[in-house]
């Protein structure tokens, strides 16, 4: 058992800032392996901005030791990734990249080379935009430093796995996996990743968010008394709604319709709980220190029929944790409907919202609004990676990133099942959704959408 957008760089305090003689060693530092010397020794600003919190920006005049990145997945949070990895590090490249169409690779480079700050560093030559399943270990053998993972997250558990034997230092976007196998699989990668002194950066934005984290550490503190339950609300459009059989090619295979129409397939998406509220489910994971809940039941289906694909439109599960407090978790993808996205804590003492003003605010036993200055958290995962390869000083923020997936995957198999799951059984299922061997030409079929009361828990 397993228990882009251009971004405005954030600025250093100026106790923190570069020293002249620190810029010269950075300079000067060797190419080739003197380069990964010089990231496991550097020192200065770097360090202390990653051990403070502060974001670390490095700069110069002249690159001589750049940070080599490969981004895997060029779609639009893969585009937006790189954009982000590039504005983090004055001295990383994007070298390398991977996708299944070249279109999407011609235009996640011309979006990157039309951002001034970083175009001159979008150094892609022809033979390093690499086309294909395989794709994936291609840049990981081209000689990167860091890897940005942001395919469709049925192909994670792989391609972390892949990163990680690789020696790569890696930002993996959520979730990670789409099903318990691939689960097991990335926790087995995050082990490897410690044990190989690599950082690993999920891409669970808000816990990078200084916004939530200062509202988090009020609840903590005690602002609402004892927490007694989370209520979280994501309702929103379809992300991308699945077209007319009658549009697919003749020639087109089921692996390439799939791959095109990923989010409607639940072995490459995960379900829209599993890929999109994802986040709010974290959040839950978060507010809750990272401990799983004893078990949950779920209601969900489709209200709104769709031509192909299998997952539901909507969610609604009610997690139970270990000291009594619930969460309840509801998501809906239907369009005309009122959208939000926001979370209600309730606790013996008072109440915390977000999301439903422009700042959280707090009533009853303490009243409190936060009052800081956002900065943006998609930014800041970024510039907590580099600072960490240039410091040598890895995280890692493997288990959370797995724990909460793993979260999201339960309440979807207790939606899909109608059956309350508890957490040993989520974590243990011998479920697999992702097929084992996949074909660009070949065929994949579509499971009939889960029914509950008749799907049963595997």
């Amino acid at each position: 058992m397993f228990s882009i957008v251009e971004s405005k760089p954030y600025a250093l305090p100026r106790h923190m800032e570069l020293k002249p003689d620190s810029k010269e060693d950075i300079k000067n530092a060797p190419v080739g392996s003197g380069r990964r010397e010089f990231m496991k020794s550097a020192t200065g600003a770097v360090g202390g901005a990653l051990l403070s919190g502060f974001p670390a920006i490095i700069s110069a005049q002249t690159v001589t030791n750049a940070l080599k990145v490969g981004l895997v997945g060029c779609g639009g949070r893969g585009t937006g990734a790189a954009g982000q990895a590039l504005h983090a590090d004055d001295y990383a490249e994007l070298t390398a990249v991977a996708e299944v169409y070249q279109p999407q690779i011609d235009q996640s480079l011309a979006t990157l080379g039309h951002i001034s700050k970083i175009a001159s560093r979008v150094k892609v030559e022809k033979g390093r935009q690499f086309v294909g399943l395989d794709a994936y270990q291609k840049v990981l053998d081209s000689d990167i430093d860091v890897v940005l993972l942001a395919t469709p997250p049925g192909f994670r558990p792989m391609h972390l796995a892949a990163s990680v034997e690789a020696g790569k230092h890696i930002f993996c976007e959520k979730p990670a996996a789409t099903d318990p196998a691939g689960i097991r699989s990335a926790f087995a990668s995050v082990d490897k990743a410690k044990a190989k002194n690599l950082s690993l950066v999920a891409g669970f934005c808000w816990r990078y968010s200084d916004m939530m984290i200062d509202t988090f550490k009020q609840v903590s503190d005690g602002a609402i008394g004892k927490l007694i339950a989370y209520y979280a609300t994501y309702y929103t459009s379809p992300v991308k709604p699945m077209p007319s059989a009658s549009t697919r090619p003749a020639d087109m295979s089921d692996t390439a319709w799939q791959i095109k129409n990923w989010y409607n397939f639940v072995w490459l998406c995960g379900d829209s709980l599993v890929e999109q509220a994802v986040h709010s489910v974290d959040k839950i994971a978060w507010i809750m220190g990272d401990q799983p809940p004893v078990s949950c039941v779920a209601v969900g289906g489709r209200a709104i029929p769709a031509e192909g694909g299998n997952i539901f439109d909507h969610f609604d599960v009610n997690y139970l944790y270990p000291n009594g407090a619930r969460a309840f978790m509801v998501n809906r993808q239907i369009e005309g409907c009122y959208n939000e996205n926001s979370d209600y804590l309730m606790g013996s003492e008072g109440t915390c919202t977000i999301g439903r003003t422009p700042t959280p605010h707090i009533e009853g036993k303490t009243n409190w609004t936060w009052s800081g200055q956002k900065y943006d958290m998609y930014q800041r995962e970024h510039d907590v990676l580099f600072a960490s390869v240039r410091k040598h000083q890895p995280v890692n923020d493997g288990k959370r990133l797995v724990t909460s997936t793993l979260l999201a995957i339960m309440g979807r198999m207790a939606a899909y099942t109608g059956q309350e799951v508890t957490w040993e059984q989520a974590l243990n299922s011998q479920e697999k959704l992702v097929p084992d061997q996949i074909s660009w030409d070949g065929q994949i079929p579509v499971p009939p959408r889960a029914q509950p009361g008749i799907t049963k828990l595997v």
